[in-house]
């Protein structure tokens, strides 16, 4: 959990999730903007740097996939395309961004340029303050997304495509391990008991090796 922005940002329960979208954050624009990287797991500067062609098109039109685009990327690895589920597409329905001077989704002041990663840090911040959410940041969309994902069982492969790591180690490192994941691998070393236990004879092998013991 992060203190002082400092160690990982914790994975939001979806009880967190629901506080925030319904309490703390209180614009459609900041809604929007957390949900894209909610639903997509994408990272806050690929969320900003959006381009409103990325996401719609030429008619105003929710794309099936959105665009990250491979500049905006960490490592400009690669440009990759991320499925708009329908949760995410009734934010972007309510959202319909205005043209901007440069085209971003979010632009930033005045409509130049986009708005800052910081500036969309301090949005999450300061609405998870709100509804009393600690140890959390805008990472904690990206590591929420691809926990869920891994939970889900789906290869780790494919998330990889999603998120855009540069490895599979990388990828790892996002992941959270939930305690009842933990107790789960413990209760699967229950195959290694004996195939039956006989109690009785385990009271009488007890109390001889008592008798012994005193002898």
């Amino acid at each position: 959990m992060k203190i002082d922005r400092h160690g990982k940002a914790k994975v939001l329960t979806p009880e967190e999730i629901q506080r925030l979208f319904t309490l703390g954050l209180t614009t459609v624009r900041d809604r929007t903007l957390i949900a894209v990287m909610l639903y997509t797991g994408c990272r806050v500067n690929e969320a900003v740097t959006l381009k409103i062609k990325d996401v719609y098109d030429s008619k105003g039109r929710i794309r099936p996939e959105l665009i990250i685009r491979k500049g905006s990327s960490k490592g400009k690895l690669a440009t990759r395309t991320i499925p708009v589920l329908d949760d995410l597409q009734v934010y972007l329905k309510i959202y319909k961004p205005k043209t901007s001077h440069d085209g971003y989704l979010f632009p930033g002041r005045w409509g130049r340029g986009h708005l800052h990663s910081e500036y969309a840090s301090l949005i999450f911040r300061e609405a998870c303050l709100r509804v009393d959410i600690e140890g959390a940041s805008t990472h904690s969309c990206r590591r929420t997304a691809l926990t869920l994902m891994s939970n889900a069982s789906i290869p780790l492969r494919v998330i990889q495509e999603i998120s855009g790591h540069r490895s599979l180690e990388q990828l790892q490192n996002y992941l959270e391990v939930e305690p009842s994941q933990v107790r789960g691998a413990i209760a699967a070393l229950s195959m290694l008991s004996p195939p039956s236990i006989n109690s009785s004879n385990f009271d009488n092998e007890s109390v001889n090796n008592t008798h012994l013991l005193s002898e």
